[in-house]
């Protein structure tokens, strides 16, 4: 069946409302060498040539055999009882629950999902509709100025690049200055972001503080002592974390953190290209009502049974746009399950492990490349399974070996021009000891 929304008088009229003759004219600022007139389309194929077909083009994929690449996106094993949970067609076909009375299952996933964040943070409600961490970031800094009604944020240059990038972005609409806070990035530093460089910066202007736990180089940050320089200025503190490192590191409502931000990935959801990916935050129930998204709650029936709900549902399909938390109209509820089928499938104790064996590692691969006389650590302060290592000519040797299969971690000179000597490079529990003897080697012929 033909589908014509538009008749030629429609489009006559749109031609004319925008000033132009004819459709062409829309494309004439596209030089005419690269506008195409027609297209060639080749003859049709069977379905075992287009298998083929197919399969030559994925032949030209390149797959590293080796890789120590993080920079907020982490190799970790995957339960095969996450892609189970996941796939069942109830889950995987499921969208906003906005009847709960038919939503049970999906509106319970949720609901577990914020328990088992609150659980890990530390804090006392959370959400689950955030895109990924740097989405979630932003957010809550547009939050933390809603709730003290001011308009400066400061943000650590230790916090991953590409999420201030987005946060500088979702600033940028309603006027909200974005001031960075200098981390000691000397040659020898810490690495960290110094507590003087916060204070210095923060006065009664700034809503919130920004800062990364572990930052971006894999530091351990002293969280309790910024949030501490950002609560004498009234401003909130806001935490950035790794889900994983939560295991062995101090939960950022321990700390005085106001609103946790963090990227969802490592639970249970695989490298893909980057994405879907899932964004977590959590806050104090003081802050309930200033909190973007989505919230479960549970319930109960007339007849008295358990049931959940969507509550607080402070977003602009519910109230007047001007009123509106956000505008986020996702829950993004397949990869909040997959976390959650994670974390009630790795435990605790399985958490830690991962944790464990990816702080062990990190130390490993760094011992191993400095007693092999090829790099030693860029920075001195402590750190959890991100590491930068200063190494002679990265950028040519990071070529060299991701031409050989071998993903030498992150060249950190393109964000960070003073670093243009070093290597970011990650561990996780999936990193072995033949990897790490594989990266040495590796270096080695690059000399």
């Amino acid at each position: 069946m033909a589908y014509t929304p538009h008749t030629p008088a429609d489009r006559e009229q749109m031609l004319a409302a925008v000033g132009v003759a004819s459709v062409d004219d829309l494309f004439a600022d596209i030089p005419a060498g690269v506008r195409a007139s027609r297209f060639e389309v080749p003859p049709p194929l069977s379905e075992q040539e287009v298998r083929a077909e197919l399969s030559r083009l994925a032949g030209r994929n390149r797959v590293a055999g080796v890789s120590f690449l993080g920079a907020g996106a982490y190799r970790h094993l995957v339960p095969s009882v996450v892609g189970e949970v996941i796939g069942r067609s109830e889950f995987s076909t499921a969208y906003t629950p906005y009847q709960p009375e038919v939503s049970q299952g999906t509106l319970q996933s949720i609901y577990e999902f914020q328990s088992l964040i609150c659980e890990l943070t530390g804090m006392e409600v959370a959400t689950a509709s955030h895109y990924d961490g740097a989405t979630a970031t932003a957010e809550a800094a547009l939050m933390a100025c809603r709730l003290t009604r001011r308009h400066r944020v400061a943000v650590s240059s230790a916090v991953n690049p590409q999420v201030r990038r987005v946060l500088a972005t979702y600033c940028s609409g309603p006027g909200i200055e974005v001031v960075e806070v200098p981390a000691d990035l000397a040659d020898g530093g810490s690495g960290l972001t110094p507590l003087e460089a916060a204070k210095s910066v923060l006065d009664g202007g700034f809503a919130c503080l920004v800062a990364q736990q572990p930052n971006f180089f894999g530091g351990i940050e002293p969280m309790r002592e910024l949030a501490d320089a950002s609560h004498a200025v009234g401003a909130q503190f806001v935490a950035v974390v790794e889900p994983t490192s939560l295991a062995l590191l101090a939960a950022p409502g321990t700390y005085g953190a106001d609103i946790v931000a963090a990227e969802g990935q490592p639970l249970g959801i695989p490298l893909s290209f980057g994405g879907p990916y899932v964004g977590l935050m959590a806050a104090r129930m003081e802050s309930v009502r200033q909190m973007p998204g989505r919230l479960v709650g549970a319930t109960r029936d007339a007849q008295g049974r358990r049931g959940y709900v969507l509550t607080l549902q402070a977003r602009e399909q519910h109230i007047r746009r001007e009123k509106a938390a956000s505008n986020i109209c996702t829950n993004q509820a397949l990869c909040a399950l997959a976390a959650t089928a994670y974390l009630t499938s790795v435990g605790p104790a399985g958490l830690a492990e991962v944790a464990d064996m990816s702080m062990t590692q990190a130390r490993h691969l760094a011992t191993a490349v400095e007693s092999a006389g090829l790099g030693a650590r860029r920075f001195s302060g402590p750190y959890f399974a991100e590491v930068a290592l200063r190494v002679p000519d990265a950028v040519r040797r990071h070529a060299a070996l991701a031409a050989e299969g071998i993903v030498a971690g992150l060249p950190l000179g393109h964000e960070y021009p003073e670093l243009g000597d070093t290597l970011l490079l990650a561990a996780t529990e999936l990193t072995t000891d033949a990897d790490i003897a594989t990266l040495v080697a590796a270096l080695e012929g690059t000399r």
